[in-house]
């Protein structure tokens, strides 16, 4: 088996570490960070990565952050079954995973991760990371982002919990979204699905609003998992097979 190609300078060593409470068996997460500043102009080149149009005409941070994405997301896939291959972008934006893998791919500032499986383990994976989310924009994007009971039960909060809750439902509904769509072919917003409890330790359960299938219609509930760490909130929805 060939090597992959060296690390750019722009991306620290790959990480195993699994920065959630609970380890999805079967599954391989690898995260990165990146500095668009360490960016060269040579480092997809060098990195055997093909940049689609839109990321040649982006600025650099966004560069960076697809670079280091597509890097976790190849050798993901080269630890899980010895493939090696780059994900491309799919027409509607979304990573396009080989016909028996189920994955995902996220970014926030400064950090990078995907995850993979084979199907008949996890017909699909859905993570998001996001910066936490400061008490006065957490208030403001509350309205958006929650349903009305969402709303209702966070006013029982404290303001320090009530940013936690607004960025970690905005991140899980994200990832719900990541990993129900490719199964149902059907988009869906915020207000579709519906946080009905999260503890501390990480475990939150969502319900769908909304019929997107004859297995995933309304009332459908579903496990999530969410970990912060440095100001950052990553978030995680498997379905099994």
């Amino acid at each position: 088996m060939n090597a992959l190609p060296a690390l750019p300078a722009c991306c620290t060593p790959l990480d195993e570490h699994w920065l959630l409470p609970d380890a999805l068996p079967n599954t391989v997460l690898l995260s990165t960070r990146f500095d668009p500043l360490l960016l060269s102009g040579n480092d997809f080149l060098h990195s055997a990565i093909e940049p689609p149009a839109s990321i040649q005409r982006s600025v650099a941070k966004r560069q960076a952050e697809f670079l280091a994405g597509r890097i976790c997301a190849r050798a993901a896939l080269r630890q899980l079954n010895g493939q090696t291959c780059v994900p491309p972008i799919g027409e509607d934006r979304a990573p396009v995973w080989p016909a028996h893998v189920s994955g995902s791919i996220t970014h926030s500032t400064g950090r990078a991760a995907a995850i993979v499986a084979r199907k008949d383990h996890w017909q699909g994976l859905g993570m998001d990371l996001e910066n936490l989310l400061d008490a006065e924009r957490a208030e403001r994007l509350a309205g958006e982002i929650l349903t009305p009971p969402e709303l209702l039960r966070m006013t029982t909060l404290a303001q320090d919990e009530r940013a936690l809750l607004v960025t970690l439902t905005f991140s899980v509904k994200e990832s719900l979204f990541k990993a129900l769509y490719p199964i149902v072919g059907q988009r869906f917003y915020f207000e579709h699905a519906e946080v009905l409890e999260w503890t501390h330790s990480g475990q939150v359960r969502l319900r769908l609003l909304t019929n997107l299938s004859t297995e995933w219609c309304h009332g459908s509930e579903l496990q999530g998992q969410f970990g912060v760490k440095d100001g950052q909130l990553l978030s995680l929805v498997g379905i099994k097979a």
